[in-house]
């Protein structure tokens, strides 16, 4: 029971990593706060895991309705002892040179200024706890693969925005760490792959296999095993880490 006791606030719940991060927090003793902009997904996951589930919708990009959420989440359990954030917005797929510079500035709003927005409200929280904070980045920080220049842009503003904190919520006892993931082998991903496979004429498990081929550990990292490695930097079997960012890739990259 890592989390035992602890209140858990997931920023960005969705099908998928967001889901498995809640459901493992709460599997670890924690409750939990969902968070995201539609409200029937954070009612039914809530229904779902139990009394220790607060629904919370809010959109991340309004700071009211973040500081309205973080007092919800006071009045209801009296602390917060960690916050995932895991809000994303997918940039434009392009070259650097002729991306839409508009188009890119709606995807620093919420990849890189709704985490800042979040983590500034829910500080004051976590330094009484001495808490915790784990923001989900992505392995588009490892390649300068084409078209990937906006994404990467994005990611690599959001790690430093989070060494940056680290750097400063540490002496008051806050720990700031991330995680990487790779491909997530989850239904958004199948059914890319699903597209891909109809596009060329072969199976879907084709388009799987020769991706996996290039991790080390020939497959897929799924999101419970991410969620697995948020938890555990959430966790006091974490606590001396901090300003980390931790590949979950079964060795895709290494860094």
């Amino acid at each position: 029971m890592l989390l035992e006791d602890r209140v858990v606030v997931v920023a960005g719940v969705g099908p998928g990593l967001g889901t498995s991060i809640a459901v493992r927090a709460a599997g670890q003793g924690a409750s939990v706060v969902l968070v995201a902009r539609t409200e029937s997904v954070v009612k039914d996951l809530a229904a779902s895991i139990g009394d220790r589930a607060l629904a919370a919708p809010a959109d991340l990009t309004d700071d009211v309705a973040v500081q309205r959420t973080v007092e919800r989440t006071l009045a209801e359990f009296g602390r917060i002892d960690v916050l995932v954030h895991n809000a994303f917005a997918m940039p434009p797929m392009s070259s650097l040179g002729r991306v839409d510079l508009a188009s890119v500035g709606e995807s620093f709003e919420v990849n890189v200024l709704a985490a800042l927005r979040t983590i500034r409200h829910v500080t004051p929280a976590l330094i009484e706890s001495r808490g915790a904070i784990v923001v989900v980045n992505s392995a588009v920080l490892r390649h300068s693969r084409k078209p990937f220049g906006p994404y990467r842009l994005t990611k690599a503003a959001l790690l430093a925005a989070t060494q940056n904190l680290a750097t400063e919520l540490g002496p008051k006892g806050v720990r700031v760490n991330s995680v990487a993931p790779g491909w997530i082998w989850a239904d958004q991903l199948r059914g890319w792959f699903e597209f891909q496979a109809a596009r060329r004429g072969v199976p879907a498990r084709q388009i799987y296999d020769e991706v996996a081929a290039t991790t080390d550990l020939r497959r897929l990292p799924e999101p419970d095993e991410i969620a697995d490695a948020i938890l555990f930097l959430a966790s006091d079997l974490a606590r001396g880490v901090t300003g980390a960012c931790l590949d979950v890739n079964c060795g895709e990259f290494h860094h």
